[in-house]
């Protein structure tokens, strides 16, 4: 759909951080580097059955969130019909261990955006939405699998959230800990975390 675009976007007062704004970007392509490396979005709205966030797959291209699921599937239903969504994907990079309690935490990449999502009908731009977020998972498999058949397309709903109202927060490094308790006898530090893939398991 659209190609990515130079700059940063523009703050709202949504997305405006107001605590620890030093962690703050707009910046497009860091925000757009979180996005294709994280795999799991949580998507979240008001419904007639009162809030829900439910993880989804997603793919992004240029400016555009794809997020897809059956037809009947709730939440994707109403944010078809006008309700705006909040979506939020977070790649944890390791635990912070400080010397207090108060002062522990993680470090992390996550990306927040708001916006409205429309449905894709067209059966073509669907297939390419869908050949997007198979190459999500694995870039050159969409050339060697099955195409969608047009029940498959029917059994499916996709929508486009464009990233027009989004930021990031970012933390990194180590403990920050208070002076008077730098010298207390206790380990401090970050234990790395990381998703790694192991060796495939084929299918019989």
């Amino acid at each position: 759909m659209n190609p990515p675009v130079a700059g940063a976007y523009e703050r709202s007062a949504r997305t405006r951080l107001r605590r620890l704004s030093e962690r703050g970007t707009y910046d497009r392509a860091a925000i757009h580097a979180i996005l294709d490396e994280g795999l799991v979005a949580h998507v979240g709205l008001n419904t007639d059955h009162g809030p829900r966030v439910v993880p989804m797959m997603y793919a992004r291209e240029g400016d555009v969130l794809y997020l897809h699921g059956a037809p009947a599937n709730d939440l994707l239903k109403t944010a078809a019909g006008g309700v705006e969504v909040s979506v939020a994907v977070t790649i944890v990079d390791g635990l912070v261990l400080a010397r207090s309690a108060f002062h522990h935490s993680m470090n992390y990449r996550s990306v927040v955006a708001y916006g409205f999502a429309a449905d894709i009908a067209n059966p073509l731009q669907k297939r390419h939405a869908l050949d997007m977020l198979v190459k999500k998972i694995t870039p050159d498999r969409a050339a060697d699998v099955r195409p969608p058949s047009d029940v498959e397309l029917r059994r499916t709903r996709l929508l486009g959230l464009p990233l027009i109202e989004v930021s990031a927060k970012v933390r990194s490094g180590g403990p920050v800990d208070d002076e008077a308790d730098l010298t207390r006898a206790v380990w401090a530090g970050v234990v790395p975390l990381h998703v790694i893939a192991t060796d495939p398991v084929a299918d019989d």
